[in-house]
């Protein structure tokens, strides 16, 4: 097989041009000297062929107007199935023969997603037809060329037998978020890699409109907190972050900014901009920038001039400037104070808040109820309420709560003082606020505690207001914020961890009571997932009942294949669990696993097992499966799945990249994954002795591709350490940790 990728600058590497997004241009692509049993592929269609012996001539049709990187030509040996969209547009999706089948799922989508599309933005695709092409190595996850878009087997295939629920909803996610592009990207292009999140932000943010309308069940808005907003603010609380709009001065500057603030947070002031200006306004904008500036380029400016006219909005660019132009976000302080709510906004950073930074912020709250709703724009710094008409209505004590950032529309943290929080815990625990509110809340804690302004033994008490949650979304955040808290007291207090792990896992076996090990007839989308989550996350604590239970199952799968034992959605599970028990004298269960991985062509069942092998606690087999990701039986495209090392493994990781650094910068080069290598392994450290031994190793090492990764990752030993000095300074948190394990 051989595939093209161009974007951002590799179009050069092919054929001479401007290869910049402003520059563009029609192409006539003629593909020479093709063996004749080969399917070729670019952007538009074959206008004709010509065969000459055992080679081909193949001709495409003229392109429209378009940017280099959105070139694209694919050549191999494919199956393909197609179907037509109501107004004639032919989509395809080729695939390695005899996977065929595997892509009934993936053209269910796109079928019914160019339609959404087309009638949200006013404006039909705009090409013949859609190709989508499965790769089976592919350093991106998927890739928008006009026409002929390229993914990761696992981004497009879904197998009815083996792929799990999560597998599903990551094929629709890519799927919705390539065609996307083919409007916001494609058709109109920002004109330069400073605004890249006119065309990321919105292919995100696009994509849940788009899974909502066909799968309404998946509750898809209170998930986008989870993977986009979350994991944006994440990234954007650290001062080595960027503004999304970045200057870029060199094209190795580029690949750089592909990352967590150009798609996610990109993508959540989108949302926080429909929230203030409303959907219908919101779309109508959309589908104007779109007609204006077809077949062009824009600015971020040009999304602002189309809003403040159909919106009536004279100020969206001074409001939108404060989160496009200027890094970070703000944390909002909220006091109550007389029957007045008294709100300060300050930068939130983990290494230190500090009040530079202003930023004009949608907000909304409400007190007991929804009904109560209240929005306004806070403009200064600090501003306080009169909420004493709102009080007046609230007789029961339960409904005395107050929440910020209803629905968790606002690309912001909250902090509350100690009475607003109290009573918001009664309300989590009393069943009072929305899945995203409850997902919110739990998250800004989670970040307040590893920023200092919030202990750990607040947290872990605000935390056993869980116990009973048993919603997807809130439960994937939970777990998420356990992996990291372990971490860090390993590290901090490792002498509390058995008391720990006790308490972790009493706040999940009653979601695993109620999922259990096999489907329900009935359940949910959203179960199924949960049901994977929760059995790898006891498994990682080491709940013996769990382990054991998953190895069963394993084993009944090693003799039967298709046993209803081990259902892909639990498989991830029963992969860790065999590992929490493999050691350096009894490897059986990795050599099981590798027979399985050895065994199956599914890329979606292979990564579940790479993403197993080194959570195993023992040293030297993290250190075999390390090694076995830079193996040629591993792709290389799959190997960063192997970086989910145990804690136990974090040392031996770190050895092992210094050991094999010449060999992954010889494969990786400047690409996308050399950053994943380097971000997994080094941001997992939480002292100044390792910052001084990670900055030597890579003082005459880095390169230009990898700067802000490694900065980025050192800014998170740095917080990591002072959040470890801060928990050792705890005197709380022994005494609280027992009553909380033993509870």
């Amino acid at each position: 097989m051989a595939v093209t990728q161009f974007e951002p600058a590799y179009a050069r590497q092919c054929f001479p041009c401007w290869d910049e997004p402003s520059f563009k241009a029609n192409f006539n692509i003629t593909l020479l000297d093709v063996p004749s049993e080969l399917v070729t592929l670019s952007n538009m269609p074959v206008d004709e062929e010509e065969l000459n012996g055992n080679l081909k001539t193949v001709y495409y049709q003229e392109s429209p107007v378009m940017s280099t990187y959105l070139v694209a030509v694919v050549i191999g040996l494919f199956d393909y199935i197609e179907d037509h969209t109501p107004d004639g547009i032919k989509v395809r999706v080729y695939s390695q023969v005899g996977k065929a089948n595997q892509g009934k799922f993936a053209l269910h989508v796109a079928l019914k997603t160019l339609g959404f599309y087309k009638d949200y933005f006013q404006m039909p695709y705009s090409l013949p037809k859609l190709d989508m092409v499965a790769i089976p190595d592919f350093a991106c996850g998927a890739m928008e060329n006009y026409g002929l878009v390229t993914y990761r087997e696992k981004d497009l295939l879904f197998d009815d037998h083996h792929s799990a629920a999560a597998n599903k909803q990551r094929v629709a996610t890519v799927v919705a978020h390539e065609l996307a592009h083919q409007w916001f990207g494609n058709l109109v292009t920002m004109e330069w890699w400073t605004d890249l999140w006119l065309n990321e932000g919105f292919a995100t943010w696009m994509s849940y409109m788009a899974k909502d309308k066909l799968f309404p069940e998946w509750k898809i808005w209170t998930q986008f907190f989870d993977h986009e907003c979350s994991e944006g603010l994440r990234l954007d609380g650290l001062a080595k972050s960027h503004p999304i709009e970045v200057e870029v001065n060199h094209a190795s500057e580029i690949d750089e900014i592909f990352d967590t603030i150009s798609y996610k947070k990109g993508a959540s002031i989108i949302q926080m901009l429909k929230g203030y200006v409303g959907g219908p306004h919101f779309q109508n904008s959309l589908a104007t920038y779109i007609k204006r500036h077809a077949w062009s380029n824009a600015r971020t400016n040009d999304l602002w001039a189309v809003l403040k006219e159909e919106c009536n909005e004279p100020t969206i660019d001074k409001i939108m400037n404060s989160w496009t132009k200027q890094e970070g976000y703000p944390v909002l302080s909220v006091k109550m104070k007389n029957q007045t709510l008294e709100i300060k906004q300050s930068r939130f950073l983990y290494a230190g808040s500090h009040d530079r930074c202003r930023w004009i912020i949608p907000i909304t709250y409400c007190c007991g109820d929804y009904d109560s709703l209240i929005s306004l724009l806070m403009e200064k710094k600090s501003e306080t309420y009169d909420i004493k008409d709102l009080l007046s209505n609230i007789t029961d004590p339960a409904r005395s709560w107050i929440k910020l950032n209803v629905e968790q529309i606002g690309f912001f943290r909250v902090k509350y003082d100690d009475g607003l929080a109290a009573k918001l815990r009664y309300a989590i625990e009393h069943k009072c606020l929305s899945v995203t509110d409850r997902l919110g809340i739990l998250d800004d804690s989670f970040a307040l505690c590893m920023a200092r302004k919030m202990s750990l033994t607040s947290l872990l008490t605000f935390m056993a207001a869980y116990r009973e949650e048993l919603e997807h979304t809130v439960l994937s955040n939970l777990i998420k914020i356990i992996g990291k808290i372990e971490r860090i007291v390993a590290d901090a207090r490792p002498e509390l961890m058995n008391y720990i792990n006790q308490f972790f896992i009493g706040l999940l076996l009653p979601a695993a009571a109620n999922f259990g090990w096999d489907p329900k007839q009935g359940e949910s989308h959203l179960d199924a997932m949960s049901r994977g989550d929760i059995f790898t996350a006891l498994a990682v604590l080491g709940h013996e009942e769990t382990i054991n239970e998953a190895n069963s199952r394993f084993n009944a799968f090693l003799n039967d294949r298709n046993t209803p034992l081990l259902h892909p959605d639990i498989r991830k599970a029963a992969y860790v669990a065999v590992m929490q028990k493999v050691t350096s004298s009894n490897k059986a269960g990795l050599a099981s696993l590798l027979k399985v991985y050895r065994e199956t062509d599914l890329s979606q069942e292979k990564i579940r097992i790479l993403g197993s092998l080194a959570s195993c606690p023992d040293e030297s087999v993290v250190y075999e499966a390390l090694n076995f990701a830079l193996s040629s039986e591993v792709r290389k495209q799959d190997a960063v799945f192997v970086l989910a090392v145990s804690k136990e493994g974090r040392e031996v990781a770190w050895k092992w990249l210094k050991n094999n650094w010449d060999k992954i910068w010889t494969t990786y080069g400047s690409g996308l994954l050399l950053n994943r290598f380097v971000g997994a392994i080094v941001s997992s450290f939480a002292s100044s002795e390792k910052m001084k031994e990670i900055g030597m190793f890579f003082g005459n090492r880095t390169q230009a591709s990898m700067v802000r990764t490694l900065k980025q990752s050192m800014e998170q030993i740095y917080i990591n350490s002072k959040w470890v000095q801060t928990i050792r300074n705890d005197k709380d948190l022994a005494e609280a940790v027992k009553k909380l394990a033993n509870k």
